[in-house]
């Protein structure tokens, strides 16, 4: 799970395994294997990033509680 942030300032959670792609328009918007759209004050970047360390995290044990 990693933790992003709508337009409006508020946070939320959202499940990384569900993401298809995420794109800059140049707004971020996320997609998800369920069709929904998500649009995020983060990058492009800072969302495969964010990815990028909930996988490790997943693989190495890390932060699991």
């Amino acid at each position: 799970m990693i933790e992003l942030t709508r337009f409006n300032d508020t946070q939320f959670t959202l499940n990384a395994d569900i993401i298809e792609t995420v794109e800059e328009t140049p707004d971020t918007v996320i997609t998800l294997t369920t069709g929904r759209k998500v649009i995020v004050k983060e990058s492009r970047q800072e969302v495969a990033h964010l990815v990028k360390i909930y996988k490790n995290e997943i693989f190495t044990g890390k932060n699991l509680g």
